[in-house]
């Protein structure tokens, strides 16, 4: 395939499991209300061409680099298989984080506005076993006081893209192609990583296509874990916020496997959603228990107005309503999420996930407005500190107490 090639591809399709099916019908919805009209964003109606989709080779190789998370304890480092991602979750931090920076070689692709066109190109990097090493060497070389504490020494897989997508190219060939190479980054990478250093990995993926490798993450022993994005079991739910990644039916069995499979796991149910309400929640916190998992993350959803109204008009072409009024103002959202983070906490310790439970606080929730929002903003803060600097589990400290190094009775409203 030459590398400057644009494939563009017709109808898009909706992903569910590892299966492609043609998008549904579109109802009409009447009306979708905000709490605030003025402050509604616009909604942008579904084009009447479908839209253009970018699948080809990145000119960059794929190497092991430093990660910047801030308060969610994942790695230290990342391996990042694509530019894009074929899931076009609306939800997605990584184009206004990450391939926007990179818009002008973006452009050079086919690729005009790398955020409103997320989802629609994905970019798969070169493998250069050559430089891979040495991106190797340089991380296992790394003082351990140079480090996060958090990150556990660990590789996460990816930081940006998914690791298990599925890339549709123009047709059948070139969408094996950049599969096949895809996959080959995956598996020659990790096992690089397995026999030329002693660092952890840690897998992020919604897509089935990890089964695949079960035998050879198995190989890692305690030096991997394996996770799953699931923030709902609801797959009409997911249609909206995720509409190209496979169903959460589909992940939840993927996890089984994995488990059953001797992985370590751990779950990540983020970013819930507005309609994740607490009936949800309990159904989604009492499967993941089932899984005995290392570690449960958790956050609710936190989009830009741009976003909201990509989400708004996509839910619309489904015939479906999301609720958007937690979103017209930052105390609206913050009174969300609090309340979605002490939900959250009170079911881990209903259903046993207590002691793996880990919150992920935005850190504008400790804004200075934020506390002394609070009717306790000393306690408040306090809650808060514990999850930015709470480190998660990792296999070989399962034995180990979770420290709680605040007072852990429920916050209660007068927290919140």
């Amino acid at each position: 395939m030459k590398t400057n090639q644009i494939l563009k591809i017709g109808t898009p399709a909706v992903m569910v499991g590892c299966d492609v099916l043609p998008p549904e019908p579109s109802p009409k919805l009447t009306s979708i209300s905000l709490s605030d009209p003025t402050l509604r964003p616009k909604v942008v109606p579904p084009s009447s061409s479908p839209p253009k989709r970018v699948a080809e080779f990145w000119n960059v190789p794929a190497t092991i680099t430093p990660n910047n998370f801030v308060y969610k304890s994942l790695s230290n480092w990342a391996f990042n298989t694509a530019i894009g991602c074929s899931h076009g979750c609306g939800f997605c931090y990584v184009p206004s984080a990450s391939t926007n920076k990179q818009a002008p070689a973006l452009k050079k692709y086919g690729v005009d506005d790398p955020d409103a066109d997320w989802g629609n190109y994905v970019l798969v990097r070169p493998w250069d076993e050559k430089k891979f090493r040495a991106s190797l060497r340089k991380a296992e070389a790394t003082p351990e006081g140079e480090l996060k504490p958090d990150g556990n020494r660990a590789v996460m897989y990816c930081s940006t893209t998914d690791p298990y997508q599925v890339i549709r190219g123009g047709d059948s060939s070139e969408s094996r192609d950049l599969n096949d190479a895809a996959r080959y980054l995956v598996t020659r990478s990790l096992e690089l990583i397995r026999d030329e250093s002693t660092l952890n990995i840690r897998i992020l993926t919604r897509g089935p296509l990890a089964r695949l490798d079960f035998d050879l993450m198995r190989s890692f022993g305690d030096r991997l874990t394996f996770g799953m994005s699931l923030p709902t079991l609801r797959n009409d739910l997911a249609r909206i916020y995720e509409p190209s990644a496979p169903a959460p039916s589909q992940r939840l069995a993927t996890l089984r496997a994995a488990a059953n499979a001797g992985l370590n796991i751990y779950v990540a149910i983020a970013p819930t959603y507005p309609e994740c309400d607490a009936d949800d929640l309990r159904v989604t916190l009492e499967a993941v228990a089932a899984l005995r998992p290392i570690t449960v993350f958790h956050e609710p959803i936190n989009i830009r107005a741009e976003n909201v109204a990509r989400i708004e008009g996509h839910a619309k072409t489904l015939g479906l309503r999301v609720k958007t009024d937690v979103f017209a103002t930052a105390d609206t959202w913050r009174g969300y999420a609090l309340d979605s983070l002490r939900t959250v906490e009170r079911l881990a310790d209903e259903v046993g996930l207590r002691e793996r439970l880990h919150l992920w606080p935005d850190a504008s929730l400790g804004s200075k407005g934020a506390r002394l929002a609070s009717p306790d903003p000393e306690r408040y803060s306090a809650w808060l500190n514990h999850w930015w600097t709470r480190r998660s589990e990792w296999p070989s400290r399962n034995g180990d107490p979770v420290c709680r190094d605040y007072e852990r009775s429920h916050w209660g409203d007068e927290i919140a």
